[in-house]
């Protein structure tokens, strides 16, 4: 593993004496080029590239492009103005016979323009541009706001909250909505892991490698998920490259922290071999035991190794590409509170995965293309109580398909979606979990659509059918549980949502929605311990599926200096499914014992978000976020609500120098269910800055985070954990990346 990852490494480093090397001739009165964003090396059309001091002048094409011809060979300066990006001045020397070839980097100016997006799928609706807005990690803020894990690195945006048992075992709370409520998908294939299912289970997702990470929501997501009140947050990396750079792009770095010792080297490349594209990536992650401000977190470390590889055949028609991604990661889950090991457990994970895309142009005046996106996944979970004893195994093998068919705009509808989907599933446990052997197989079908009824309103719609068949491989009888047997669902989902445009700056909407989502194999048939998530797991094969009725409604506004949004919501949930303490201890093992069980739900809330551009260098920005959880029947609390949270900064921009502190806060959680732990609010501070460094065909990246400046003893309500010890205190982050 660690040869192969050297060796990537040396491959990326050999292409820069290779790009350095490489010469390309042309006539020797034209200055032909490449515009394109400098975080994510996305060409940028539309780009209005001049020649200083002469008329010459042209706009770039949608791979970024451009022609110009000069009078006569001689210095000039180009000038490449795009809005939503600084205006670039690069001097250059244009002589006889020689290369005229340049690249040019284009820096975002930041939030207060309109959204500008290079895509072949569709053009960009109000809904798009709406939700890039609010719900958007690009690379520079990535690079900022990055963390250990995908979680950790979501963790300040809004209506986002962390649900954990360690560094390691931490997911995405949308809304007070968990588990697979939630789905995690990587450029637009689902993630295929068990973290949905259980607190001790890891993401498979490496976040320093990404190029952008967008939280989802609204009626589209039911072209992933048929659970249209969560959200779908997709990771994009374009593993398998989409087009074919001008040059090759190299990106390197790394990072060290001071809370857990912990550091990370990455690297990527992507070389262009016309017709083709190869993009190669690997990262190694390490960290200690995490530090809090009473003590040491024991058993927490980290250790993780990803590598990926990725090509495609581009042409005019479209691309085809494969790709093999190898993810491992061995992390410990502490002990010492109610059920847990002493020492605690150490975990072994492996997922290997090999996906292919065919995006095909039709060239028809209502069909415009058709994607066809597939997957195999082996993943293997394994929980040592000590260095040669498991305590449980976990094994999935996973097939999972969509062939998706967008058409063009036609009459009212600017653009829609009709797909279907497949995934079947051989799911394995072993160790001293009694969870029989089961396959289960989804089959969905689903349309989404968008509208223009008038100038000022936009309307999206969707629908989603699925059927989920759980089977498992033979008849069991169960020590807690009937026998176990075959389930059959047919669910179905809609969602529709309005945006109307008040004013020039206003506008308003409307989400509304019906959804389903079937009971996991673990809520269905789970029987006996489970080692890492310290309880005894009961589940109930008698579950129905859960249905939700969600209402949404939001207003924002948005001009050159200011952006914001307050949006209201309110779900019930009818069979709303949950593990509840039981207050019961096993004697066998001493655990306490969590009944699966379904409840009517309710689940409403509130975000807000501000941003205020102060001045040209001034720019502050706030948001924040609650959600109210019971269950209808008496009114009690849900468990593992999280309590009302917020966070503000002030940033300060002079020249490529970018810096400002932050805070987050978070108000008392006393609204408990039974057995639950009550958490105090508390307020943290940290800052951060930021330089780019642009040195011609190389960018340099750095940032420094200080976390929890005061070293406040604080705790996290959704963590198991909190029983004893804080979150982490005073940390120290360093990121650094190159681009080339």
């Amino acid at each position: 593993m660690k040869s192969s990852f050297v060796k990537i490494l040396l491959l990326m480093a050999g292409g820069i004496y290779f790009l350095s090397a490489m010469q390309v001739y042309c006539d020797s009165t034209k200055v032909t080029g490449i515009a394109a964003d400098a975080e994510d090396l996305s060409p940028l059309a539309n780009v209005l590239v001049s020649i200083k001091g002469y008329s010459a002048s042209a706009f770039t094409n949608t791979k970024g492009e451009f022609t110009i011809t000069v009078p006569t060979p001689g210095s000039y300066e180009i000038e490449a103005f795009l809005a939503g990006y600084k205006t670039v001045k690069l001097p250059v020397v244009v002589k006889q016979g020689s290369e005229n070839v340049f690249y040019i980097r284009m820096m975002p100016s930041g939030f207060s323009t309109d959204v500008i997006t290079v895509t072949d799928d569709h053009p960009r609706s109000a809904f798009d541009d709406m939700l890039e807005l609010s719900a958007v990690l690009k690379e520079k803020e990535l690079l900022r706001d990055l963390g250990q894990t995908l979680a950790m690195t979501l963790k300040n945006q809004t209506g986002i909250s962390i649900r954990s048992m360690g560094p390691a075992p931490s997911r995405p709370v949308y809304r007070g909505l968990s588990g697979d409520r939630v789905m995690v998908t990587e450029d637009g294939l689902k993630t295929i892991d068990l973290s949905g299912t259980s607190p001790d289970h890891s993401v498979t997702v490496e976040p320093f490698t990404v190029e952008r990470i967008e939280v989802q929501r609204g009626p589209k997501i039911l072209i992933k998920s048929p659970s249209a009140i969560g959200g779908v947050i997709n990771v994009v990396r374009n593993e398998i490259p989409q087009e074919i750079p001008a040059a090759i792009n190299l990106k390197l770095g790394g990072f060290g922290e001071t809370s857990n010792k912990g550091w990370l080297g990455s690297g990527a490349v992507v070389l262009p071999l016309k017709p083709f594209v190869i993009r190669l990536e690997g990262s190694y992650r390490r960290t200690s035991d995490l530090k809090t401000p009473i003590g040491t977190l024991k058993n927490s470390d980290i250790k993780t190794v990803n590598l990926a590889g990725g090509f495609s055949f581009v042409r005019n028609w479209g691309f085809a590409g494969f790709s093999i991604r190898e993810y491992q990661t061995d992390y410990g889950i502490p002990g010492g509170f109610v059920g847990a090991h002493p020492n605690g457990v150490d975990i072994s994970m492996l997922k290997r995965q090999y996906s292919a895309k065919l995006h095909l142009k039709l060239g028809s005046k209502f069909f415009d293309h058709i994607d066809l996106d597939a997957a195999r996944t082996y993943y293997k979970h394994t929980e040592y109580e000590s260095a040669d004893v498991i305590g449980a195994e976990f094994r999935i093998l996973d097939y999972n398909m969509f062939a998706n068919l967008i058409h063009n705009k036609t009459g009212v509808f600017n653009s829609g979606t009709f797909g279907v989907s497949f995934e079947t599933r051989n799911f394995n446990i072993g160790g001293y979990v009694f969870t029989p052997p089961v396959n289960s197989y989804n089959t969905a079908a689903y349309v989404s659509e968008e509208l223009r009824a008038s100038d000022n309103l936009s309307i999206e719609f969707s629908g989603r059918f699925d059927n989920n068949l759980i089977k498992p491989q033979q008849q069991t009888q169960l020590s807690s549980l009937d026998t176990v047997y075959q389930r059959d669902f047919n669910t179905f989902s809609v969602s529709a949502s309005a945006i109307y445009k008040l004013g020039k700056h206003w506008s308003a909407g409307l989400n509304l929605s019906r959804s389903s989502r079937v009971p996991t194999i673990e809520e269905l048939y789970s029987d006996g311990p489970h080692l890492a998530a310290y309880s005894y797991e009961i589940g109930n094969p008698g579950l129905d599926p859960e249905t939700a009725l969600g209402s949404e409604l939001f207003v924002y506004y948005k001009d050159d200096t200011k952006y914001a949004m307050l949006t209201a919501f309110y779900n019930e949930i009818s069979g709303y499914i949950i593990p509840r303490n039981t207050g019961i201890v096993n004697v066998a093992t001493l655990l306490p014992v969590y009944q699966t069980t379904g409840v009517n739900a309710l689940l409403a809330g509130f975000e807000a978000q501000l941003e205020l551009k102060l001045s040209k260098k001034f720019e502050f920005s706030t948001s924040l976020s609650y959600t109210y959880g019971a269950i209808k029947n008496t009114s009690s609390p849900l468990p593992q609500i999280p309590p009302m949270k917020g966070e503000s900064g002030l940033t300060f921009t002079t020249g490529n120098l970018v810096f400002g502190v932050s805070s987050e806060y978070a108000a008392a959680q006393n609204r408990l269910d039974d057995f639950e732990q009550p958490t105090s609010g508390y307020v943290i501070i940290g800052a951060f800055a930021q330089y780019t460094i642009n040195s011609g065909k190389v960018i340099h990246n750095i940032a420094f985070n200080a976390e929890n400046l005061t070293d406040k003893i604080y705790y996290n309500h959704l963590s198991r954990i909190k029983s004893i010890l804080p979150e982490p205190g005073f940390n120290l982050r360093m990121t650094y990346k190159l681009l080339y």
